[in-house]
């Protein structure tokens, strides 16, 4: 029971270390080995797998190394060889090197003790080998990893011969990878080889001229994988097609692809392996890169015309094919069009193309309804009855690889009928019972690729991550949980390679917060597609660099902004660099004075009434609002607006006072006009409470000047100019920069600053404040009013806190202080000094009082 639960606590080990290690910034070496378990165990091998494909594990030194590979643990070796290699990718590293082909008896000297490896480890040390010396075209290395793939395995488990054959052509091709045009001197004889391996007819009774004698060998020591005189194509072709396909991927070789040719006749089609013309099929349209085209009429191109017509026979019933002929053409189909689907979910990884996807999507329900018809949708034109000459378990393996595929091509996008389909696929194989575990591994390895990063990352196509995500998607899936006979189940998680972090997110300048914004992103032309513009709201993934022509904030509420990445003698920015626009994956926007973010305002009502303000002025009164007892045609009242925008109950119901006909007689139209100048300002800016500070502060100060002018006392509290006073010392400090605030003032700074002049004007006429100031300045007395109702008073006590004049014994001992030092005539600079809170107006009239003009 537990060989069965290792593999999948490996693999929820991989993922619960790649969901952490990128957000824990560096991880050091301390970190490693203080959570390294006393006994070795899956969980730990996946941790290190998953550390070493975010590049973690080179923080670990040699003797780490050793002390991982002396415990003998075969998970945690190839969690570490695989992680090794993935942090220390492309350099050749040589100490990393000599640790990897320790494993590899194929490189021991005659004179070394025979070890006796698992398979496994050496499938694992092989790809490692191909991750550390990829593109490097090292000969070396290719002429090791060549014989390996004739190579008859020397492990404990001869039936993972195939996969140790995969592991070796896989490496090869990292090795060599896109490079085989470049290399053609090089590499003629391997080629020859590696045909050879396929099961080509080339001749293979001359030696290679790539190998020298003692090389030569050394390989036939080791013994090959020959039934007499032939290879054992059924072991050596799936890795020779790979490290052809990789080797000149990209390279539009037609030499190559003519002889990696796919059976034209019943004859070839007796020779052939179904998924065998399915590797094939992805060989060739990978090498064939730019010829790729998301279209039913491609697909149907991969297929040679004697299936086509085997098949359309098949479901017309006029075939004259017996059933072993009919079950071949249906498993050559079948699998062709699996392949040329696994094509295009490659070709069109992480772009979210439209065709690629509603193609896909299609193929994917046809074979749903093949096995088990599902619904009436999808499927015309396609030919019908394949399970009557298919076991189900082919046509399973078509169905999910198409799906995978799909996911490939929607990767981090989170696409919702792909989501769907997912979903059904789980519920169904639960349902059914005749799904296995490779069946269940590809539909969550489907789900997660759609949901890649959270929706932040998607998948490259770079020819690196090409190669990666090949492997991770090769057609063979295993059957038990500790099947690993002709894929090594933790070259699953190699997809890593392949992502890359393009999503964007827009944050507004002001306040610092992440905001939506549409923006306007082209294409440049490519073979297949003119240049092309569209619009998509952050935050989303923008499409690969190498077809990145210009990003630009569109729409009203935000200032436009473009970024250009096309012209190509201003390299300002390449892939990865962190000077970049995009490496933050965060783009600063500026929102226009009057306009609303998109989240407080998603459809733009609270912008127009703004623009609206200004025109429902006229409509309040009763006049406007009726016309012959009939309501204006077109017009728009307060109240509806209102209540439109918002549900605050106050604000509705002060809305419905402006628009009442008895409010009017009772009002003038200034203060009515201030009403709905205040309420548009609460209602835009969601601050209902606002309604009573603004109303609270107009009337006050306007009671304030009516009691200036009239001389009538109505109320003597001088709290009113304490908190105006705050008030307008907060909005200095906002202004000045002395405080910040994201969302500006409180109280608009111009309606604080009108207040600020009505009281000092107020003040300044008041008739017999000043001489009441005078009697206080000379005896600290304050006028005796009693036929003013106390009215001189309540002016003088609004006049010495609003000027912040101090008591009159304060202000004598400073006047004796100045005496002495008195120069010239005016005290005033000296009175500011000694009196720095008192404003200057009440200054001068202090200097007025004690040095009155000659």
């Amino acid at each position: 029971m537990q060989e069965l639960k290792s593999w999948p606590e490996f693999h929820n080990a991989v993922a619960a270390g790649l969901r952490l290690t990128p957000l824990q910034g560096k991880v050091s070496r301390t970190w490693i080995m203080y959570n390294k378990p006393a006994e070795p165990n899956v969980i730990h091998a996946g941790l290190l797998l998953a550390l070493g494909l975010h590049g973690y594990l080179r923080v670990l030194i040699i003797t780490d190394i050793y002390t991982y590979f002396t415990q003998e643990h075969e998970s945690t070796t190839v969690g570490l060889m695989l992680g090794l290699a993935a942090s220390y990718r492309g350099t050749m590293q040589p100490a990393i090197s000599k640790s990897l082909y320790f494993h590899i008896p194929a490189r021991h000297s005659s004179s070394y003790p025979e070890l006796e490896l698992p398979t496994l480890l050496q499938s694992a040390a092989l790809v490692s080998v191909g991750l550390l010396y990829e593109g490097s075209v090292h000969l070396q290395t290719m002429q090791i990893l060549l014989g390996e793939i004739g190579r008859r395995s020397g492990g404990d488990n001869v039936l993972e011969r195939e996969g140790y054959a995969v592991s070796a052509g896989y490496a090869l091709g990292l090795v060599a990878l896109g490079r085989g045009e470049d290399a053609l001197g090089i590499v003629d004889s391997l080629v020859d080889r590696l045909f050879y391996y396929i099961g080509g007819k080339e001749t293979h009774n001359e030696r290679p001229l790539l190998f020298t004698p003692s090389m030569d060998e050394h390989i036939r020591g080791l013994g090959q994988m020959m039934d007499g005189t032939a290879v054992n194509i059924d072991v050596t072709a799936p890795g020779a097609i790979i490290a052809l396909a990789l080797m000149f991927l990209k390279t539009e070789s037609q030499a190559i692809v003519s002889r990696l040719s796919i059976p034209q006749t019943s004859y070839d089609l007796q020779y052939v392996r179904p998924d065998f013309i399915m590797l094939r099929v992805i060989a060739r349209n990978l090498i064939m890169w730019s010829r790729v085209h998301p279209s039913k009429d491609w697909i149907e191109s991969q297929i040679p015309g004697i299936i086509k017509s085997g098949v359309k026979g098949l479901e017309d019933d006029i075939s004259n094919y017996d059933e072993t002929e009919a079950e071949t053409f249906v498993q050559a189909y079948a699998n062709i069009v699996a392949g040329a689907c696994i094509s295009l979910g490659l070709r069109f990884a992480g772009t979210k193309d439209g065709n690629a996807q509603e193609l896909l999507y299609e193929y994917a329900v046809y074979f749903l309804n093949e096995i088990k018809p599902v619904s009436a949708m999808g499927g015309f034109g396609f030919p019908k009855g394949l399970s009557h000459y298919v076991d189900r378990g082919t046509l399973e393996i078509c169905l999910h690889l198409i799906v995978l595929s799909l996911s490939v091509v929607m990767a981090g996008s989170g696409h919702l009928q792909t989501f769907r389909l997912l979903r059904f696929l789980r519920s169904r194989n639960s349902v059914d019972g005749n799904a296995n575990y490779g069946i269940q591994m590809a539909v969550s390895l489907a789900t997660g690729f759609l949901f890649l990063g959270g929706g932040m990352q998607t998948f490259s196509r770079s020819k690196s991550s090409i190669a990666a995500l090949l492997f991770t998607l090769y057609p063979r899936l295993p059957t038990l949980p500790n099947d690993n006979r002709c894929h090594l189940q933790a070259f699953r998680h190699l997809y890593v390679l392949a992502t890359e972090a393009r999503w964007i997110q827009t944050v507004d300048v002001d306040s610092g917060l992440p905001v939506y914004a549409p923006l306007e992103v082209t294409i440049r032309e490519t073979e297949h597609y003119s240049e092309t513009s569209f619009c998509e709201v952050t935050p989303f993934i923008l499409p690969e660099r190498s077809i990145l022509k210009r990003v630009r904030v569109c729409g009203p509420r935000y200032w436009p902004q473009v970024i250009e990445l096309v012209p190509e003698d201003k390299p300002w920015w390449s892939s990865g660099d962190i000077n970049s626009p995009f490496s933050s994956g965060v783009i600063y926007i500026k929102r226009k004075v009057g306009a609303c973010s998109y989240v407080d305002d998603p459809i733009g009502c609270q912008s127009l009434l703004s623009r609206a303000m200004h025109k429902v002025f006229g409509l309040t009164s009763t006049s406007d609002r009726k016309i012959n007892g009939h309501r204006k045609s077109g017009s728009v009242m307060v109240d509806q607006l209102v209540s439109t925008f918002s549900s605050d109950p106050s604000l509705i119901a002060f809305a419905q006072l402006c628009c009442d006909h008895s409010w009017n007689g009772r009002s003038g139209n200034d203060f009515q006009e201030f009403c709905l100048q205040v309420l548009f300002e609460c209602i835009s800016k969601d601050r209902p409470a606002l309604l009573q500070v603004y109303l609270s502060l107009y009337t006050t100060v306007g009671l304030m000047a009516d009691q200036a002018a009239n001389g009538t006392l109505v109320f003597g509290d001088s709290l009113v100019i304490s908190s105006l006073k705050l008030a307008l010392t907060y909005n200095e400090a906002l202004l000045s920069g002395r405080l910040t605030n994201t969302r500006g003032g409180i109280v608009q700074s111009i309606f604080l600053g009108s207040l600020k002049k009505q009281i000092e004007e107020m003040l300044r006429c008041s008739e017999g404040l000043k001489n009441d100031l005078y009697t206080y300045l000379d005896s600290g007395r304050w006028p005796s009013d009693e036929k003013q109702e106390g009215i001189n008073s309540v002016l003088l006590s609004w006049y010495l806190q609003w000027f912040g004049v101090p008591a009159s014994s304060v202000i004598k001992k400073s006047m004796e202080r100045i005496k002495s030092k008195l120069l010239s005539s005016s005290s005033v600079p000296l009175l500011h000094l000694l009196l720095p809170s008192t404003h200057s107006d009440a200054i001068r009239e202090i200097d007025e009082f004690f040095n009155p003009p000659q």
